[in-house]
């Protein structure tokens, strides 16, 4: 190797050089063979790009030539803009820190389960506390055991927190534990409890009480912070990744006020505060989320004249209940792990791994494992926290963290101009703009734009269900809590209501037409797209024509049918075996496929609807259960 230049060593030396615009070509010749119109050059690259929301836009490709990255510059891991990262050394040294979410009201059962959390992997505990948790008078005997100056205790009181701050520090002096060495979070958020509860009479007090908790940490406590900026109940209300910045920056920006008057020094005040974002199975947009949340809040605290040092954003990462589903959610464990992932790529401090069982009540011991597991795979067997910044210098990734640092601080200015954010949520704009979101995105849900695997696609109607102990009802009255799974679960549960009282599930015929080759893909399609209510495909025979539908649709039991097959045999055999299926009493007959030139034709013969993908199968699906007469 002696004597070659650097050149001549790198890998791509060996290939020759290619252009944009070759690659253009190549990329044109592929969508004009799909049919997907004669494009070229720029054109033909944007045809692939995917449009997330807050009018972000993710192209096929990134060079270095887009200059996305050399727009905003990351920085350096620990220094400002703190992109990469609020400690120079990241998470290399110890990990992130595991943070499992404990709400079980039953002290002795949360006793048990802090400690084998803590005893195999966990290195915090996040404890909800009040009617949604743990009552205060118990937190004494749920914390039996734990080393409170080894791990910290975060807590989630809503309007409690006072009466739980006041009993986590008793228990701190009661325990021996210096002041010096007390660890943990406080927990005040006065605005995350309006957000939650829609009532802001007690806003003043709960705001005076947070900057007296806060002073107490920095005069006595220098390891306990006081102040969280939850940004869950925004995102869980149906908000974009931006608006879920912008909340969480005007919510800061509110608190660091509220501090200063109450004579907190600024650096103190902005050092007692700890955001909390939520984290999906859109790994890069989450990535770039944690990212862009260190560059907003590190302008926002130089604005306000923060010192550099105390300009660092300590970011507490959950996996998104709004992702979580109730029927097989053993998907769960997927999308929590891609969470998870993601959270640590993107530099959060601290992660929750919520259990797959989350939505179905209290967890069990299983998913309480495997959600510690998580991170713990993760760091110790895939060394995910041993690389600094690991999606650092992508240039996909720094240019999606600036477009969604830039929609975020234009959502942030709105806010502020609109008053602030208690203004904000009671004028009524926050929950206005975050149900427009949401609209937008229930569309995309309902249409299968967006799937939901185990729910909208791949759903099984013979899967086991999972039960699990009633868990404490969360807080509410004010903002929404939207799931992903929603509209989809309202049809399954209108199914098992008919199967409860009939002893079976509503059925479809699917009338598939010639050969298994011609009607596999549609037979498939149509059987997914149905089951996602509940209602049971029938495909028996296998193959029926204009003799045999009649007596298929009556041993099948239902008076709706699926025409399945190719566009070929459908223009040869499709309005003869739809003219029989409603002479056979068919009340609705559906075509898997678009109408094309022969709609009108077999309209006339008897077809109803059609079914394709991108169809609205939330209503489609709705009405077939509706002419079923399921309630």
């Amino acid at each position: 190797m002696t004597g070659m230049s650097d050149e001549e060593l790198l890998l791509a030396a060996e290939f020759p050089a290619v252009t944009r615009e070759q690659w253009q070509d190549l990329v044109a010749g592929v969508l004009r063979k799909a049919g997907r119109g004669d494009l070229a050059g720029p054109d033909a690259e944007r045809k692939l790009a995917t449009r997330l929301g807050d009018g972000l836009v993710t192209r096929p490709l990134y060079t270095a030539e887009d200059g996305g990255a050399e727009a905003a510059y990351p920085g350096y891991p620990g220094f400002a803009p703190f992109v990469r990262g609020g400690r120079a050394r990241g998470t290399a040294v110890t990990g992130w820190d595991v943070r499992p979410w404990h709400n079980d009201p039953d002290p002795a059962r949360a006793n048990e389960a802090a400690l084998t959390d803590l005893e195999n992997g966990a290195t915090s505990l996040w404890l909800a506390v009040g009617a949604a948790g743990l009552p205060v008078s118990g937190m004494e005997k749920a914390l039996a055991g734990v080393h409170l100056d080894l791990a910290p205790v975060v807590l989630d009181a809503g309007p409690e927190t006072g009466p739980a701050a006041r009993e986590l520090l008793r228990l701190l002096a009661d325990r021996g534990v210096a002041p010096g060495d007390a660890l943990g979070h406080l927990g005040a958020d006065p605005l995350a409890v309006v957000a939650r509860t829609g009532d802001a009479t007690g806003l003043a007090a709960a705001s005076a009480e947070a900057a007296e908790l806060a002073e107490l940490c920095h005069r006595a406590y220098p390891k306990l912070t006081a102040v969280g900026v939850d940004a869950l109940p925004y995102h869980e209300a149906g908000g974009s990744a931006a608006q879920e910045l912008g909340c969480s920056l005007a919510t800061a920006v509110a608190y660091l006020h509220d501090l200063t008057e109450a004579g907190l020094p600024l650096d103190a005040a902005a050092r007692q505060l700890e955001f909390r974002y939520a984290a999906t199975a859109d790994q890069f947009l989450t990535i770039a989320k944690f990212r862009a949340a260190r560059r907003l809040w590190a302008r926002v605290a130089e604005v306000c004249g923060v010192a550099p040092h105390a300009r660092a954003q300590r970011q507490h990462a959950v996996t998104s209940p709004v992702m979580m589903t109730r029927r097989d959610p053993w998907v769960n464990m997927l999308r929590t792990t891609v969470a998870c992932l993601a959270a640590g790529t993107g530099g959060a401090d601290a992660v929750t791994v919520l259990p797959f069982d989350h939505e179905l009540g209290l967890p069990d011991a299983f998913s309480r494992r495997i959600a510690r597991n998580t991170s713990t795979v993760l760091m110790a067997e895939s060394h995910l926290a041993r690389v600094i910044d690991p999606a650092g210098g992508s240039w996909y990734v720094e240019e999606l963290t600036a477009d969604l640092a830039e929609a975020g601080w234009a959502f942030f200015q709105e806010l502020m101009g609109a008053g602030g954010q208690a203004e904000a949520l009671a004028s009524g704009l926050v929950g206005e703009r975050l149900a427009a979101t949401w609209r937008e995105r229930s569309a995309r849900l309902a249409t299968r734009r967006e799937p939901v695997t185990g729910v909208s696609e791949f759903p099984s109607l013979v899967e086991r269900e999972v039960r699990r102990a009633a868990a404490p009802e969360p807080l509410s009255g004010g903002l929404p809590r939207v799931r992903r799974d929603e509209a989809f679960e309202v049809l399954r549960a209108r199914s098992d209501a008919h199967l409860a009282a009939t002893g079976a599930k509503p059925r479809v015929l699917l009338a598939a037409l010639g050969t298994p080759a011609a009607h596999t893909a549609r037979a498939t399609f149509a059987a997914n797209l149905f089951q996602a209510a509940g209602i049971e495909p029938v495909h028996e025979p296998e193959s029926v024509d204009k003799d045999s539908a009649g007596a298929a649709l009556r041993a099948a039991g239902t008076e709706v049918a699926c025409l399945c097959s190719s566009d070929a045999m459908y223009a040869e055999r499709a309005a003869g075996v739809a003219a029989a299926l409603k002479g056979a009493g068919a009340r609705r007959v559906f075509l898997a496929g678009r109408p094309g030139e022969h709609g009108d034709s077999w309209e006339r013969a008897g077809v109803d609807d059609y079914v394709f993908v991108g169809c609205d199968a939330v209503a489609v699906l709705s009405s077939v259960l509706d002419l079923m007469g399921v309630a």
